[in-house]
């Protein structure tokens, strides 16, 4: 890979999530209010796409062309959003209507950690460090 070059208009972390919405300008909106993403542009007449930022991380969001999470009754993906504060983030999300499905909890592995949905059944954790443990402590198999 050429890591010389730069692009203003894709963030250069290793990996940027791309989710499709059915209702775009209401997903910028939702993830905005709700999440507190901060939208950095978005393209297309009409809106077609647009790119968020929470933090140092980026997600693309684009128009859906099929059905969602909602309209196949059960989700595709998961994104993990890592916060600090994860604790005020659960209180702003619950506070703004998100439907959690998995309350604020100490998981197995060490993590701090509440399970959302947004407004098309996209499924999102967002979470903190809580204790380091190595995989095996709690019964992964390392390779």
């Amino acid at each position: 890979m050429n890591q010389s070059l730069t692009n203003r208009s894709v963030p250069t972390d290793i990996l940027l999530p791309h989710i499709f919405y059915r209702d775009i300008s209401a997903a910028i909106e939702w993830l905005e209010h709700v999440f507190g993403f901060v939208e950095h542009y978005r393209y297309g007449t009409p809106v077609s796409g647009a790119q968020l930022r929470a933090g140092s991380g980026w997600i693309m969001v684009a128009q859906a062309r099929g059905p969602g999470p909602a309209q196949l009754g059960y989700g595709t993906q998961c994104l993990t959003v890592f916060t600090e504060d994860v604790e005020a983030h659960f209180l702003r999300v619950k506070t703004a209507g998100g439907r959690i499905v998995e309350e604020l909890h100490e998981t197995v592995y060490g993590e701090f950690q509440f399970a959302v949905e947004d407004l098309e059944g996209h499924r999102w954790i967002f979470s903190r460090h809580a204790r380091d443990l190595s995989p095996d402590e709690w019964g992964a198999r390392i390779r």
